[in-house]
């Protein structure tokens, strides 16, 4: 056996010991023992079970009867003590690994504290399995959706004036807008820069934010990153030139865009603050409002590249600029969260924490994963992040391994908000498939359950894998190293091919995915490539759609 270095050592220890963390933790659901029968049968495993297709138009779900009785028996005693209905804040980082949080093993055993954050993940329901689309734009789209990348069609970012987009689509914020709430955008937005999909055209009333990426307002002005721009007046002039907006900007509903400055090497480093600010005065103003409000906040880190400010520069143990912004963001975190309680608002306010896709891994320094692969990819490391759900008197401290997709917050907002389960589907065309479930039941009861049997991974339009329980199956895998063998090598690295039947990993077991046990694992194989086969038949009556895309 080749004798591995000391640091690769480590690494693999490491990785090893936080996964060990991360599922061994006591959750509040027990195995059930059936007299007379060898083992337990798990909650959250549901790979011989059925699921209940509410609507044709709609995933079909885990139904538990008594679960979503007493949801809502909990939901109308809190409406009836506030008036209202639940405020929704859906706050969401960009490019933050699985591991980058000391809530799943990271913090500061890699070098950036996260007190604040893990404090109110271990006070709410952490998700150990919550998906992603692969990348940014496609996961914005699906939270905004409900809809995984290959049905709304954004499967990649939009860059340097690409057209992307949400036109045409249903939003939550719409919907939730005709719910009667107050809608509030803040951050990144990175769905498209045309008129019929910006925020304030896309259901929300009022937005701060840039329409973009980080990078793309600070790697062409910057010498040390791309000094073939930066140094060539005329190639610079080229990119200043490109129909995509530069600046911080505010819009109302309905309205124009309103350029408030220009984002640079040297403004960027303030911008989280500023919209940290606009965030909380946004909160202060809804202290007594009789409407309940919807605040969805993105943030500029912890993407590449990092300019810290004064404050936050060397801040974190690791000294990295990455690990410097994570820092800042646990700290933005808590402020947001200080001003809910202050409002008085923290017992009628959901909260949802994750990150839009695993750590970029090919811009060093980046985010940390125990998975393989990283952002771009449908390995474990590209999709599946850290997350967990915070409403404090309603929600009890656990840790669950029960399946959710990001597109279920489409569904599980518009539930709070008065519309749950199949109602849903009077709300969208019904040529729109939703792709999300209502996991409202799961997140409210204290012992509660995943109402979702599977989740699907994309790929540009097509399924690259699917997971039931602790087993996915995958046709389509990425060959990360299959190009270049040097530097940081992450998911847009490598090429995408086709793989064998028998490709089938068991992430309790080898959570490296590095380890095929389809041939001798044959017995549930056969209903997981059942599922796939389901999903193949949806797409043929709800066909993908393809705005823009890696193809």
């Amino acid at each position: 056996m080749a004798k591995l270095s000391i640091t690769s050592q480590i690494n693999f220890s490491f990785k090893i010991c936080i996964f060990l963390f991360t599922v061994s933790t006591v959750s509040a659901q027990e195995p059930q023992k059936i007299e007379g029968k060898m083992g337990y049968n798990q909650p959250n495993q549901y790979m011989v079970k059925s699921a209940v297709k509410l609507a044709d138009n709609m995933e079909p779900v885990m139904l538990f009867e008594q679960q979503n009785e007493n949801a809502k028996k909990k939901l109308d005693e809190l409406q009836k003590k506030t008036g209202k209905k639940p405020n929704i804040v859906i706050f969401l980082l960009d490019d933050v690994g699985y591991m980058d949080m000391g809530f799943n093993g990271g913090g500061n055993a890699v070098g950036n504290a996260t007190a604040d954050i893990d404090r109110y993940a271990h006070s709410g329901l952490i998700l150990t399995s919550a998906y992603s689309q692969p990348s940014c734009s496609p996961t914005r789209a699906t939270i905004m959706t409900g809809q995984n990348q290959i049905h709304h069609g954004i499967q990649s970012p939009p860059m340097y004036g690409q057209p992307g987009g949400l036109q045409g689509l249903t939003t939550i914020a719409q919907l939730l807008s005709a719910q009667g709430y107050t809608t509030q955008a803040i951050g990144k937005w990175h769905i498209g820069e045309n008129e019929g999909s910006q925020p304030q055209n896309a259901g929300f009333d009022d937005f701060r934010g840039f329409l973009s990426v980080s990078d793309m307002y600070t790697e062409w002005r910057d010498p040390a990153y791309n000094p073939e721009v930066a140094l060539s007046p005329d190639r610079f002039d080229y990119i200043n030139k490109l129909p995509f907006n530069k600046s911080d900007v505010h819009a109302s509903k309905g309205g124009k865009i309103e350029n408030l400055y220009t984002i640079d090497t040297e403004s960027i480093k303030d911008l989280d603050q500023k919209w940290m600010q606009y965030g909380v005065e946004f909160i202060k103003k809804q202290k007594g409002s009789k409407k309940p409000f919807f605040l969805y906040y993105g943030t500029r880190g912890c993407h590449f590249d990092n300019y810290p400010n004064s404050y936050y520069l060397g801040r974190s143990q690791a000294r990295t600029t990455y690990s410097d912004c994570i820092v800042e963001m646990n700290d933005i975190f808590n402020t947001l969260m200080k001003a809910i309680e202050e409002s008085g608002e923290a017992e009628n306010t959901v909260v949802f924490f994750g990150s839009d896709n695993g750590p970029e891994a090919e811009v060093a320094p980046h985010g940390r994963t125990p998975f393989r692969g990283a952002k771009g990819s449908t390995w474990e490391g590209g999709v599946r992040g850290p997350a967990f759900v915070y409403w404090k008197g309603m929600i009890q401290p656990r840790v669950s391994d029960g399946l959710f997709d990001f597109a279920d917050l489409f569904n599980t907002a518009l539930s709070l908000a008065g519309k749950p389960g199949a109602e849903l589907a009077k709300l969208v065309p019904p040529k729109t498939y939703i792709d999300g479930i209502d996991q409202a039941s799961f997140w409210i009861n204290d012992d509660g359950v995943s109402n979702r049997k599977s989740v699907f991974y994309c790929w540009n339009d097509e399924v690259s894998a699917v997971r039931i329980d602790e087993f996915k199956f995958m046709p389509i895998v990425q060959i990360l190293n299959s190009v270049v063998q040097a530097g940081h090598i992450g998911g847009f690295s490598g090429t995408m091919q086709r793989s064998n039947a028998s490709n089938m990993f068991n992430l309790y077991t080898n959570p490296q995915e590095d380890e095929t046990v389809g041939i001798r694992h044959i017995p549930l194989g056969v209903p997981l490539q059942a599922e796939y086969l389901r999903y193949r038949e949806v797409l043929k009556k709800y066909p993908p759609r393809t705005q823009i895309s890696l193809k």
